[in-house]
């Protein structure tokens, strides 16, 4: 089943030099996009990292430094990449907790603003789980009965998650073929920040969503106990949940 779009769609896949949303860095970027009209654009780009890529990260990628060293770095294309995704919902598999964070930081250390806080998110993995459980290569072997070829490439991935979506709502009648519908599906949690440090709850107000505060408004913790805020802003935390958090206890 195609999707019905009101706006165009970006499924996009990220390989990096490791999971650490904070300090690791994209290696490869790749991005279908669907246009309303169901044409596909498929970009991919390998990025110098501008660090060395661990042996156990280009284990699982299969990317090294001298496949990178002569590639432009993240900054050098931050600004067409923004203009590129300007005015498209994005999607991917465990993109909301992991590919989205990664580019958001990205963009944040090359000094470029973006705000996707107006796209929808669709997350299919947060779909597949709440359906079967399980992993990009067995949802492509579910759904669309073939076996994944060169997965951890960025584009094969990328491009296998926009099919297992497809492949999704042939299978689910329930799933309405609808980007808001799917967002909101695939959404576990309302994040204010990306990495899901700070998340709304039942009443839209701002809490944490980990540690000894878990569970507990954002402002009032801060009144109660700036030093927590100082912790935060001296930690190892992204820079994007700094810059929420700095809004919060601004606020009046």
């Amino acid at each position: 089943m195609k999707l019905n779009l009101k706006n165009p769609i970006i499924f996009l896949d990220l390989e990096t030099t490791g999971v650490d949303v904070s300090r690791d860095r994209i290696v490869e970027i790749s991005l279908v996009k669907v246009l309303v009209n169901g044409d596909r654009e498929v970009k991919t780009r390998r990025v110098n990292p501008e660090m060395p890529i661990p042996a156990e990260a280009s284990a699982v990628h299969g990317i090294f430094d001298d496949d990178v060293k002569d590639e432009p770095t993240f900054r050098m294309m931050a600004k067409s990449l923004a203009a590129y995704m300007e005015g498209c919902d994005l999607g991917g598999f465990n993109s909301n907790r992991f590919d989205i964070p990664v580019l958001v930081e990205e963009f944040i250390r090359a000094g470029v603003e973006v705000d996707f806080k107006r796209r929808l998110f669709v997350d299919v993995q947060n779909i597949y789980h709440q359906k079967e459980r399980r992993t990009l290569e067995a949802a492509y072997q579910f759904y669309c009965g073939k076996t994944l070829e060169d997965a951890h490439s960025a584009e094969a991935d990328a491009v296998a998650t926009l099919e297992v979506l497809e492949g999704q709502l042939d299978k689910y009648p329930d799933l309405e073929n609808d980007v808001a519908f799917l967002a909101d599906y695939s959404m576990r949690e309302r994040f204010v920040d990306y990495a899901g440090r700070v998340v709304y709850d039942d009443d839209g107000t701002e809490v944490f969503g980990f540690g000894k505060y878990k569970g507990r408004g954002v402002k009032a913790v801060f009144d109660r106990d700036p030093s927590y805020y100082t912790w935060m802003m001296d930690g190892d935390f992204p820079g994007y949940t700094k810059k929420v958090i700095t809004e919060i206890r601004l606020r009046r």
